[in-house]
């Protein structure tokens, strides 16, 4: 990358920053202080105290995997990808898949400002569908709702997921089957054995994904680098 190229793109990381703080503070002020407006409208504010006791039961858990899912996700996604998929959320099922997806079609690698560019488009493009599917389903949803709620359906709705990133890991997995056997043997082991942990697939990337590196160093000190 030439010097313009550079000095152009620390300017659109500046202001991709700039836009993102601003954008994430008024969200956070929307997700907090809607609640409190229309409790405060209707005269029927939650107890605080209640409040408060509810999310230090889960909050613990999940703060934790907050800080595994930034750590993770945001070197893959990049300043403006990251930026918006954590703001408009549905990161697992959608945002990371579709970042992902694009940044393979068009062959670029993670940490460039090419990968930049596409997450941020991609993402993008997905949260505007997003919207436009949610608009037409909200618009259909009592026509359909006889056929939504098919048991017939059911098992396809159950399964959307693990169909999903099943097919995406595949892709990965036959790379490099030997580091990726051994992690996803125990992990499936473990969530057949611990069902209670399926919750908490975000705070189990930590230990996965350390074993899958682990691994890779041990191939990479074997072969020399040979197979880097």
């Amino acid at each position: 990358m030439n010097e313009e190229k550079q000095a152009l793109f620390e300017q659109y990381n500046r202001r991709t920053h700039t836009f993102g703080r601003i954008a994430s503070v008024i969200t956070l002020v929307l997700l907090l202080g809607v609640p409190f407006v229309i409790g405060g409208y209707l005269g029927a504010a939650p107890d605080l105290g209640a409040a408060a006791s509810g999310f230090l039961a889960i909050g613990l858990v999940w703060f934790v995997s907050c800080i595994a899912e930034w750590l993770i996700y945001t070197p893959m996604l990049g300043a403006g990808g990251g930026y918006l998929a954590f703001i408009t959320g549905n990161l697992i099922n959608m945002k990371i898949p579709c970042a992902v997806n694009a940044r393979d079609i068009v062959g670029v690698k993670a940490g460039t400002p090419e990968n930049e560019i596409i997450s941020t488009l991609s993402i993008a493009t997905s949260s505007l569908v997003t919207i436009l599917v949610l608009a037409i389903g909200v618009a259909l949803l009592i026509p359909l709702q006889p056929l939504l709620q098919s048991p017939a359906l059911a098992p396809a709705f159950d399964n959307v997921v693990p169909a999903l990133f099943g097919a995406m890991a595949y892709k990965y997995f036959r790379k490099s089957l030997d580091i990726a056997v051994l992690p996803f043997l125990l992990m499936s082991l473990l969530f057949i054995l611990v069902p209670s942990l399926i919750g908490s697939t975000s705070f189990m990337i930590l230990p996965s994904g350390a074993l899958a590196i682990g691994l890779a160093w041990l191939k990479y000190k074997k072969t020399g680098g040979a197979a880097a």
